[in-house]
């Protein structure tokens, strides 16, 4: 993926879009759309671009802390920090604040099992999943699906069933290695002990008569976990609903006060005081207190640490006599374009017999690393989010080739630069994520003089 083509592309599809479908039929107004879509700022923000650097490992990666549940992989910092807070016996609220590909999910899923593996053969729903899209609840099923099927001290010990609105022709009886319950009539007959659902279908489940037996089995003590996905989202009326709909399920379950553990995920926050405003916001949806350490940020690698004591033994430049070799349109694919760009930035010579293969990812991030301009390129960007003209003046600043050189060839060359790391291995990260955004303002109550 060329990421700042894509963006483009994107870009220029809701253009073509805007100006196909609204047809300006005032004489005087003739243009006047098409001058809007077109000039700078009006209707996009940015490209931004940001590279998201590894997140630091946890303190104790060595720590078994679910003895029963090995883990599938080495926690992050930010993942050991919600482990201890979401464990049994004394469950905290929590908020997981992290970005994408941070393990969100894994946050909360680890301690739910631990706890309903430990009360194995209690029957009984133990933890409410709550997700404001049916698509997010369908890809985490089939996440914690996979993790009781490998796990031999989950698998037939603890249940994870769906219950969502939309029908399926052929429901599932029984979990899989990739599916969880979704059978109604099952589910009904026999509750899991995780129950995946949205907040419209949990507010049926609590008064239709049909449903009534999903809660015949929970004694006051039984549901321990309440978890909202993407919490940030459940906002004005949607909010409202949701608090009160939560209210109306302790009081169903005749819960003791303080005892459900409620955890939200939400997205990356900015400061304390975002922290805070997050945490007044959660305590009015959930009803509980949430003090600032209950939420959890993720804790990315610096620039400096992820280079380490890496010397620059690179530092050749794409000239500008190569822009035509610079630009995407003039190769036939998408490969052809990564290795000509390798090849101009670090030398590697890559054939297409290699493509498929990891290993060329890995020698690719090994040249990568030792260049001057990634390095600083990574320096500028520190992990934070910036836009592409920002980053291109300070870039002008560190390499003496850009100086005085055409805007074209200056963006060509950034764009190269981000594909290459893109696509490129890290022996301690496999992959860092590239992100190109661009913000588009909403068109509604649109006025002209």
């Amino acid at each position: 993926m060329i990421p700042s083509v894509l963006s483009r592309q994107i870009e220029q599809g809701i253009k073509d879009f805007l100006s196909t479908t609204f047809h300006v039929t005032t004489p005087f107004f003739h243009g006047m759309l098409d001058k809007f879509l077109h000039e700078p700022g009006a209707l996009f923000k940015g490209p931004y671009v940001s590279i998201n650097l590894p997140y630091r490992p946890g303190d104790e990666a060595t720590r078994d802390f679910f003895p029963e549940i090995p883990l599938a992989f080495t926690s992050y910092r930010h993942q050991e920090e919600a482990f201890k807070r979401l464990s049994a016996p004394n469950p905290e609220p929590t908020i997981i604040a992290t970005g994408t590909g941070s393990g969100k999910t894994e946050c909360f899923t680890y301690p739910i099992l631990d706890h309903c593996l430990q009360q194995s053969g209690r029957p009984g729903i133990k933890a409410v999943l709550i997700y404001p899209m049916n698509a997010l609840a369908f890809d985490q099923a089939s996440r914690i699906a996979r993790i009781i099927w490998n796990t031999p001290g989950l698998k037939g010990k603890v249940s994870a069933g769906m219950y969502i609105g939309q029908g399926e022709k052929s429901p599932q009886p029984v979990m899989g290695p990739d599916y969880v319950i979704t059978d109604k009539d099952i589910l009904r007959g026999n509750p899991p002990d995780i129950l995946m659902t949205n907040y419209k279908m949990l507010d049926y489940l609590m008064i239709r008569p049909r449903d009534i037996k999903l809660w015949a089995r929970n004694g006051p003590e039984t549901l321990r976990y309440i978890v909202v996905d993407e919490l940030h989202t459940f906002d004005g009326a949607q909010g409202t609903d949701l608090a009160c709909l939560l209210r109306r399920l302790k009081a169903k379950l005749k819960a003791p006060e303080h005892f459900i553990c409620p955890v939200g995920t939400s997205a990356t926050l900015g400061g304390k005081e975002s922290m805070a405003r997050l945490c007044d916001y959660a305590g009015r949806i959930f009803s509980e207190a949430f003090p600032l350490e209950a939420v959890i940020t993720e804790s990315q690698k610096s620039a400096g640490e992820f280079i380490g004591d890496q010397d620059a033994e690179l530092s050749q430049i794409p000239g500008a006599e190569h822009i035509e070799f610079l630009k995407s349109e003039n190769y036939p694919d998408y490969p052809s374009y990564v290795r000509s760009q390798a090849g101009l930035w670090t030398g590697l010579q890559l054939s297409e017999t290699e493509w498929p293969d990891y290993s060329w990812r890995l020698m690719l991030g090994e040249k990568l690393k030792n260049h001057i301009f990634f390095q600083n390129l990574l320096k500028i960007l520190n992990g934070r989010v910036r836009p592409y003209d920002s980053v291109i003046s300070e870039l002008v600043g560190t390499a003496r080739e850009l100086k005085n050189r055409d805007a074209i060839y200056q963006t060509l060359l950034l764009n190269s630069m981000l594909a290459l790391i893109s696509e490129a291995g890290f022996q301690d990260s496999r992959k860092l994520q590239v992100r190109v955004q661009h913000w588009c303002r909403e068109l509604k109550r649109m006025v002209v003089s």
